[in-house]
This record gives C-alpha cells, structure tokens and sequence, in this order.
C-alpha cells in the first residue's frame, strides 16, 4: 500500500495550485476589468477546488487516484492557459502553479478502461 507520504510531491503542488487559483481569483475580483477576467476566474475556481479534492484522493491512496490525477491535470492545463493569457502578476503566478500541478499529476498515469470488460 502507497502511503500518502509517497505522494507528497503531487499532494504538495496540488495544495500549492490551489492557492496560487484562490489568490488569482481574488485579485482577478479586484481588477477594474473584472468582467473581461469572467473565463480566468471561473477556471481558476474550478482549479482550486479539483486540486483540493485530488489533495484528498491522494492522501488515502485512492483506487480511483489514477483518474482522479489525470483529471486533475486537465483542469490544471485548461486553468494554465486561460490564466497565462493574461499578463498580472496573479494570473501568471497561478498558470505556473497549475501547469507544476499538472505535470506532477501526469506521472501518477492512468490505466486505460475497457468499458466492455465492466458489463
């Protein structure tokens, strides 16, 4: 069995992208443009709360961990390149983040499903 130690690293970036996400929307919230912000918030609230449910999926080495991670990752790639069209410190910060949690999570892999084999 994994401990949740030997997911730290992931469990880490994941923690970290959460917060660069929740500092992102709140300074994205006090921009000016705010509504032009809209996509980057939006994804950036998604982003915190997936890496933060993927924190847990981890720490208790989940049997759905795999897809849980690759998921995990797409929502962090998607929160990456919404942010990282914008040029504030925050938003550039936060695509950092997602894109470090993103490549932690792809090493956790995923195994392909064969939905024939579940029926």
């Amino acid at each position: 069995m994994v401990t949740a130690q030997q997911h730290s690293t992931c469990i880490d970036l994941c923690n970290k992208a959460a917060i660069a996400c929740d500092v992102c929307v709140v300074a994205c919230l006090g921009e000016e443009n705010a509504a032009y912000l809209r996509d980057a918030i939006l994804a950036a609230t998604d982003c915190a709360s997936f890496c933060r449910l993927a924190v847990g999926f981890l720490a208790r080495d989940s049997q759905m961990l795999q897809l849980v991670c690759q998921d995990c990752a797409e929502i962090c790639i998607a929160c990456a390149e919404e942010c990282a069209q914008h040029p504030a410190e925050h938003c550039q910060l936060c695509a950092h983040a997602c894109r470090k949690c993103a490549n932690e999570c792809l090493k956790m892999g995923t195994t392909p499903l064969n939905v024939d084999e579940l029926v």
